[in-house]
């Protein structure tokens, strides 16, 4: 017969306990409030009032701002940069990190320390800026995703992820007479299933929430991302600011439950797919920390 022992709760575990619980009201109590105004109907709304649930529920923010031809363009762009920006990440990230694993790289080392060197000092903002204006990238998508095609913190952690896989079953498939390519695709892939969907998890929600190169390199309103539109929505204090004079009569919600509506449509995309992503998280961003 085996006995579990549990561990007992010591001072210093209460005391971790609260401040977690202390952290995490922090982060869920400003969520439910912008959310409760976001539902409050205009004819119970007070402005800058506390309430947990609305006296009186009403999407009308939502329809307003889904009505508004701003907001469908700033969400159009945010969906096509963070599509066409992730996949492009993964790509680029998780084929350098082959190619650095494969000690038959001529200079294999040298480019290595350029990555790491990367790591540590980068060019700047104006610089930056000089090199899209140069290449004619200004006003365009592409300069939101370009630049960012990979960067030096992912390489590192995926190359020893991929450092860290059976070296036996890669050495097995190609004396069976697979490709380097067909090793990549068929071995390194199916292996490296938790760090794609960690690093897509990462990819995606830094393109979703891009905000300064948007402001800097896109000069048309008609091609701002989401994150542009709601910062001049709720910093601003108004929709003509964000180009949002669409409206629906004299029944246009109060402009703090249209900030608030606007915030949580830029949040929960997000919200909705890191639970499909949790499970695979932690162990992708930790398997290859440590090499065994």
């Amino acid at each position: 017969m085996s006995f579990v022992h549990q561990k007992k709760l010591t001072l210093f575990d209460y005391v971790n306990y609260f401040l977690l619980a202390l952290i995490s009201a922090a982060c869920i109590f400003p969520f439910l409030y912008v959310l409760g105004v976001s539902l409050t109907h205009r004819s119970v709304y007070v402005p800058y009032s506390f309430q947990w649930f609305p006296q009186k529920w009403s999407l009308d923010a939502y329809a307003y701002i889904l009505s508004s031809n701003s907001f469908v363009n700033a969400l159009k762009s945010t969906a096509f940069i963070t599509f066409f920006g992730t996949v492009l990440n993964l790509v680029f990230t998780f084929t350098m990190a082959y190619g650095l694993t494969e000690k038959r790289l001529p200079h294999r080392r040298w480019i290595y320390g350029l990555v790491v060197f990367s790591l540590v000092f980068s060019a700047g903002i104006i610089p930056n800026f000089l090199l899209i204006k140069q290449l004619g990238l200004m006003n365009s998508y592409w300069a939101l995703i370009l630049p960012a095609l990979t960067n030096a913190w992912s390489l590192i952690v995926v190359k020893s992820f991929m450092d860290s896989l059976p070296q036996e079953v890669i050495e097995s498939a190609k004396m069976d007479g697979c490709t380097d390519i067909g090793v990549f695709i068929r071995i390194i892939l199916p292996l490296s299933k938790p760090a794609i969907a960690a690093f897509l998890l990462f990819f995606a929600v830094s393109h979703w929430n891009t905000y300064f190169n948007a402001v800097m390199f896109l000069t048309d309103s008609k091609k701002w991302t989401l994150q542009v539109l709601v910062k001049s929505l709720v910093l601003d204090n108004s929709a003509k600011t964000a180009g949002m004079e669409a409206s629906i009569g004299d029944s246009s919600p109060p402009s703090e439950t249209v900030r608030s509506a606007s915030i949580m449509l830029a949040v929960l995309p997000i919200l909705f797919v890191y639970p499909f992503l949790q499970k695979h998280f932690a162990k992708g961003v930790m398997i290859g920390s440590v090499k065994g």
